[in-house]
């Protein structure tokens, strides 16, 4: 349950600016599962297991709060952090999830600080893991070029559209600062109406005053009856390197539980043209209640040529054209 700092005020360090709040929430997500990852080499295979984390959703802690500005006009904060359940550390808590301040209204969100860019949320929205745990679509797929802009951007300007009917949208540009790999502008756009969701991305991250790294997607999604069918197009290139993969999958619900599944394939080009992959990977979650879901996934990377994709949490990686393989039992609870 999502709980007022008001009522925390005796035990937290953040009583005293809740006060100054329309509203302010402690909110949060523990995963935990029992992990096995197994990679083949040259010389025979390593296996490692693991009490992991992450399996169906990204254990985290965080704050937000919105204060009515009056005339329509909002201002919000979120801060996130990623923690670490298996061992206790405090993984993320210079809070390097989400950190952003925001000003709301009938114009839309202005946000500025540290967020998701754009170009990512097709991965992660038309993935029925939801790129997380063994299952993850970006097990084969990656930036190129030292891009640190995979998933999120530091000092960025973020402007999402207002409510529009089923349309929706949002760009961002990001400050470098002088970091190579920093710099970053993007965008999306998609429609989402009845069963269908379709949206676009572009993404580009400067690596050299001449050389970008650069990524187009294209997903959507479809529902029919309870089962949801998902797609993805996406690319990575840089320089004489590419990146193309393809994702399908789908997600069915019956009463309390819900069935997984996706293929994805992914080809390499130019300079990589021998980095090819495929993976496939099943899951299953049963909800014990609204926060509360016990999940079992597996997935199997099946890499040629030059490819050493890998499935997350193993040790190392697996030999050029040799497969990669994980499961995982676990639960999860939210509040």
């Amino acid at each position: 349950m999502k709980k007022s700092l008001l009522a925390l005020a005796a035990l937290t360090a953040f009583a005293g600016a809740a006060y100054a709040q329309s509203s302010v929430t402690l909110f949060g997500i523990v995963d935990l599962n029992a992990r096995n990852v197994k990679h083949n080499t040259a010389t025979g295979s390593t296996s490692l297991k693991t009490m992991s984390q992450d399996g169906i959703a990204s254990s985290r802690l965080g704050f937000r709060g919105v204060e009515d500005l009056g005339g329509g006009l909002r201002a919000g904060f979120w801060i996130e952090g990623a923690i670490n359940p298996d061992t206790g550390t405090p993984g993320g808590q210079t809070w390097q999830r989400r950190s952003t301040v925001s000003l709301m209204g009938g114009f839309g969100e202005l946000r500025l600080g540290r967020d998701y860019v754009p170009d990512f949320w097709n991965h992660t929205i038309f993935d029925p893991f939801g790129t997380n745990g063994v299952g993850s679509s970006v097990n084969v797929f990656s930036a190129l070029g030292g891009a640190t802009t995979l998933v999120r951007s530091n000092n960025s300007i973020g402007y999402f559209l207002p409510s529009l009917g089923g349309l929706y949208g949002q760009a961002m540009v990001s400050a470098g600062e002088g970091v190579a790999g920093n710099k970053h502008t993007a965008g999306r756009i998609g429609w989402a109406g009845g069963p269908v969701n379709i949206a676009a991305a572009f993404g580009k991250t400067e690596i050299t005053s001449a050389d970008d790294w650069e990524r187009v997607g294209v997903a959507g999604s479809f529902r029919m009856g309870p089962f949801t069918l998902m797609l993805q197009y996406n690319t990575s290139e840089f320089q004489t390197q590419e990146i193309t993969q393809y994702v399908i999958g789908g997600v069915l619900p019956f009463g309390a539980s819900t069935l997984k599944a996706s293929y994805v394939k992914s080809e390499g080009d130019g300079a990589i043209a021998t980095r090819d992959a495929t993976q496939i990977a099943l899951g299953y979650q049963y909800d014990l209640s609204k926060r509360t879901a016990l999940y079992g996934n597996y997935a199997s990377i099946s890499n040629k040529g030059s490819a050493t994709y890998a499935i997350g949490g193993g040790s190392g990686v697996p030999g050029a054209g040799r497969k990669s393989t994980g499961y995982e039992v676990g639960v999860r609870h939210t509040f």
